[in-house]
């Protein structure tokens, strides 16, 4: 696998963009921040759509951008698929139509991506004769995808595709575009400032804040950072746990994970016993202790270490980093609180996880239980 590799500006009135960053051509890679952030501009720099942009950027050893020696592939050439917020469907053909358009002026090459496996993977077979007014905002999405994907595209570029959606209509797509890449083999740069859309879907993720960068690297270690409130929003704020399913007590519609020896429940999820789980787990739903509770209704209780500490002067808050093993888990406290337990860096405490916390609409994981 190659890399994509950029280093570029872009000024308008008001606002500079100034990015650099090498990204690995394989999986789901996020563009996260807030809303102008710079997220959007980026992507459309990376597409050849900001002609004025500066720097450079090149795809698998490929220029497609070098201003210091008069290089700029222009957007039709580059090979890359562009998925928009809106759906941009020709109203006047059938989703069939809509496909067919995208295939027949596809160039030749990447064979695994063809009319037929496009429909399979994306479940567009009962759309097919229909037309774009007559779907729902997540089947348009959808179609918008198998369009882009007939394209038969280098990269795949998603521009905040989901924002318009439901917290229902996005849950039924997200395990659609999780698949993309390793279905047709085309690396996706995918944009959100939705925390949970990022958890889910990607493995790697690069932090933009008034146009820079502020962070990169694996959606875990970022998300355990302290020092990226603002850009994460503190409310939203929480790490992301890989877990392994146990087992079902379909008695109680519960489901058994284990994270590092420790076990966690959360509410019945259909994936098999063996198979791998991302938990999102915020940090407004984490409690401390410095003894184990008992007598008390939370079912997730973990040992683990105080690592850092961060207080908010500005408001009665402060974040602590708990180490579980091995993983960082975050919670989010009064300072009053974390002064009348006495906590600091290398405090033994139990952090406290309700199982509700665990959303398991946005549950990303493994193969689906029998």
């Amino acid at each position: 696998m190659g890399d994509l590799s950029f280093d570029i500006s872009l000024g308008f009135e008001g606002f500079t963009l100034g990015v650099e960053a090498r990204v690995a051509l394989h999986g789901i890679t996020a563009l996260f921040g807030p809303s102008g952030s710079g997220k959007s501009t980026l992507l459309r720099v990376l597409a050849g759509l900001e002609s004025q942009a500066e720097g450079s950027i090149t795809f698998e050893g490929e220029d497609w951008q070098r201003r210091d020696a008069g290089i700029f592939v222009p957007p039709h050439k580059r090979g890359v698929g562009f998925v928009f917020q809106d759906a941009r469907l020709f109203p006047h053909l059938s989703v069939r139509g809509n496909l067919v358009f995208a295939e027949r002026r596809a160039p030749p090459g990447k064979s695994g991506i063809n009319m037929d496996a496009v429909i399979e993977a994306l479940d567009l077979a009962p759309l097919l004769s229909r037309r774009p007014g007559s779907l729902s905002g997540g089947e348009r999405q959808r179609v918008a995808m198998g369009r882009t994907l007939l394209s038969r595209p280098r990269l795949l570029l998603m521009d905040e595709p989901l924002a318009a959606l439901d917290l229902k209509r996005k849950a039924e797509i997200l395990p659609y575009i999780e698949k993309l890449p390793g279905t047709f083999g085309v690396p996706v740069i995918y944009v959100s400032h939705a925390i949970d859309e990022v958890a889910q879907l990607a493995s790697r993720m690069i932090v933009l804040s008034n146009g820079a960068k502020i962070a990169e690297g694996g959606v875990s270690d970022v998300l355990e950072r302290l020092d990226l409130p603002e850009a994460a929003g503190r409310f939203e704020a929480g790490v992301v746990l890989t877990a392994k399913v146990l087992c079902h007590d379909t008695g109680y519609h519960l489901t058994t994970l284990e994270h590092k020896g420790q076990k966690l429940v959360m509410p019945l999820a259909n994936l098999a016993a063996g198979a791998e789980a991302r938990l999102r787990i915020r940090a407004r739903d984490v409690a401390l202790a410095t003894q184990r509770p008992e007598g008390i209704s939370v079912r997730n209780i973990l040992s683990g270490m105080v690592q850092e500490i961060r207080a908010e002067a500005e408001t009665a808050h402060a974040e602590v980093l708990v180490d579980i093993g091995g993983a960082g888990l975050r919670a989010r406290l009064t300072r009053a609180s974390v002064a009348e337990l006495g906590l600091q860096p290398g405090t033994p405490v139990f952090a406290l996880v309700k199982s509700i916390s665990f959303d398991r609409r946005m549950l990303a994981g493994g193969p689906e239980a029998p």
